[in-house]
């Protein structure tokens, strides 16, 4: 005994062209300059959000070394930059497009130290301008230096 809606297969729409499952490739560039349609795996935006914890705990880690403190304390001084850069990745939907330098990179940058100083300024850190000078740029670099490799490495593979 057979029933002809089981029979009939489920109707399918194929994916949108712009889909991270289709396989289009009109060329066309995307807002964070990669083509429309680009595969890239699945599991690619936890490696960045992880690269960027780890650098700005690796900021954190050498600027107490460079004062002389022992790496004990280096998530009392890393936390308020961790928590911007967290703000960050949420502002500028982090995992839609983790190795683009706009929004990502510049928001994660951007949120690190602005959330960061405030964060610091309220739990009674420091916050001496030539601080907010030098983390500025050693956060810049490290934001935004290892997304503009990943950008070359996948340019030069052809990506």
């Amino acid at each position: 005994m057979s029933s002809a809606a089981s029979d009939t297969p489920a109707p399918t729409t194929p994916p949108h062209p712009d889909s991270p499952g289709s396989a289009s490739t009109s060329g066309a560039a995307s807002s964070n300059g990669e083509p429309h349609g680009a595969v890239h795996p699945p599991v690619r935006w936890p490696l960045f959000l992880a690269a960027d914890v780890v650098l700005v705990v690796v900021f954190a880690g050498i600027g107490r070394v460079s004062h002389g403190e022992d790496l004990t304390g280096v998530f009392t001084t890393a936390w308020p930059f961790l928590v911007g850069a967290l703000i960050g990745w949420a502002v500028s939907r982090g995992s839609r497009s983790p190795a683009a330098l706009w929004p990502t990179g510049v928001l994660v940058w951007l949120s690190a130290e602005i959330v960061g100083m405030l964060l610091r300024a309220v739990t009674g850190q420091g916050t001496a301008l030539s601080f907010v000078i030098v983390s500025l740029v050693v956060l810049g670099i490290f934001l935004l230096g290892y997304r503009l490799v990943a950008r070359a490495v996948d340019h030069a593979r052809g990506r």
